[in-house]
């Protein structure tokens, strides 16, 4: 820091548990920007003074969050037409006499719907909440185009206020108001679900803004707006019910980076840098899981290693077991030995969808090991390349530790992998096609699973072991 280091930061009560500014801090680092980003505790009575005091002291650009989103509106210079139309900003940009409002959650969140596969296009639609974070929610769905959307909200007042806003913009009957009670009586199936309240935020994590297990039922996929704790239990209870569920880390990171972006014309986030901050993210958020005694996640301990053949999954991972004085183990190796013959016998013997089923045999067991024995030692776990492509195992890795994704090139595996006569699909006319192919129909998959991206294309296993290995101070870019 220095006398031209710029300072941007949030606004919110609480703000303890922000993520925002390790998330914009390692922006600028990345980016090469000059500047500081802090955390701002305001309480309502003192946010006009905050927002002219932040302007005298030339603070380039603030994020607004609960409970200033809409309330902040009265204090600025000028607010962009999406803000405007959604009553709530959560970014200020510094220009002449003030700041400009901003709303950068609506992109933010559709990003983070799309990034998972969910749509909103056509569908009946369930917004929990009816602040600020919900009016862009709101947006977004009448933007993309919903069937239907349902309001649920402890007030039925708020709920019928923000329908009838959305029903004005959107020029016909699109939403409908109900109180929280009536939620289990919805009148259709497979929603899709936006819960913009702060029930259940960190900490109060054992709480949820409806209980009743009927409207669960009629949830497909929902998204939490709440990233911490990072598995909530309105998400608990949609994937008991049989649905899909995210948090709000996506829509935080998102967002995120509009705003960094915003405060910094010409600049762009690259993906490797956003891929760093999810894990980054992550990382933290299983840390605080384990220090709360969640019980439910080993990411504090077991370090999971996933990647294409060739990546150096094994070696790295004797490598940091050495380095940590981690027990190492191999999936591949331990169905051997279950088996009692190679994997190449057993796929012969078999065929493959047996062995899938045995890799995802053997994460249900260790994912119950580590429940029955929270004490134990943490691992190393190199995993086979295809493990990851079942969604049932993406979800079982997470749960057992924190997972690593060794990303490499097509051309990295065929110059590792040059003369191994061990690998079937080295062995065809086409290698690389063949290679390039099954890479790209893996790639996702291995994201969807990874806390954090590795590219082993350049680093030594050594290096990429010393990486690893401060993941414990919660510096996984270091």
């Amino acid at each position: 820091m220095d006398g031209k280091t710029g300072v941007c930061g949030i606004l919110a009560d609480p703000v303890e548990h922000s993520m925002s500014p390790l998330l914009q801090n390692l922006f600028a680092e990345r980016t090469g920007i000059n500047l500081a980003y802090v955390p701002f505790r305001v309480a309502p009575e003192n946010l006009e003074a905050a927002v002219r005091g932040a302007y005298s002291l030339n603070i380039r650009g603030l994020n607004v969050t609960v409970p200033h989103k809409q309330a902040v509106m009265a204090y600025l210079k000028e607010t962009e037409e999406t803000a405007e139309r959604i009553g709530a900003v959560n970014t200020l940009v510094r220009v002449d006499g003030g700041f400009r409002g901003c709303n950068t959650d609506a992109p933010g969140l559709l990003r983070a719907i799309r990034e998972a596969g969910f749509t909103v296009s056509g569908r009946p639609c369930v917004l929990v909440g009816a602040g600020g974070a919900a009016k862009a929610a709101a947006y977004l769905m009448i933007q993309e185009g919903a069937q239907s959307v349902c309001i649920l909200n402890r007030s039925r007042e708020r709920a019928e206020k923000l329908a009838a806003w959305g029903n004005e913009l959107a020029g016909r009957r699109l939403f409908e108001a109900f109180g929280l009670e009536e939620a289990g009586r919805l009148p259709e199936d497979g929603y899709f679900a936006v819960q913009c309240t702060s029930v259940g935020m960190h900490p109060a994590g054992d709480r949820v803004p409806i209980a009743d297990p009927a409207f669960y039922a009629k949830i497909r996929e929902a998204v939490d707006c709440i990233y911490t704790p990072s598995d909530t239990r309105f998400m608990q209870m949609v994937r008991a019910a049989g649905g899909r569920a995210i948090n709000g880390l996506n829509m935080l990171l998102y967002q995120g980076v509009l705003s960094f972006e915003l405060w910094n014309p010409g600049v762009r986030v690259s993906e490797a840098v956003i891929r760093e901050a999810r894990g980054l993210i992550s990382l933290k958020l299983a840390l605080a899981d384990r220090e709360k005694g969640s019980g439910e996640t080993a990411a504090g301990k077991n370090r999971i290693l996933i990647g294409f053949m060739g990546a150096g999954k094994t070696t790295v991972g004797r490598e940091l077991a050495r380095r940590t004085g981690m027990e190492f183990c191999d999936t591949d190796q331990l169905i051997e030995e279950a088996a009692g013959m190679p994997i190449s016998d057993f796929f012969a013997l078999r065929g493959e969808e047996a062995f899938r089923e045995e890799e995802t045999k053997l994460l249900k067991r260790l994912v119950r090991e580590q429940g029955e024995h929270p004490d134990q030692p943490g691992r190393v776990i190199a995993v086979g390349g295809g493990l990851p492509v079942r969604r049932e195992n993406r979800e079982l890795l997470k749960r057992l530790g924190f997972v690593i994704y060794l990303e490499i090139s097509p051309e990295t595996v065929l110059k590792r992998l040059e003369g191994d006569t061990t690998r079937p699909l080295l062995q065809g006319d086409d290698p690389r096609g063949t290679v390039t192919a099954l890479m790209a129909l893996r790639d996702g998959c291995y994201r969807d699973a990874a806390h954090l991206v590795l590219n082993a294309d350049q680093e030594t296993a050594g290096d990429l072991a010393a990486r690893i290995g401060r993941l414990p101070e919660g510096r996984p870019g270091a």
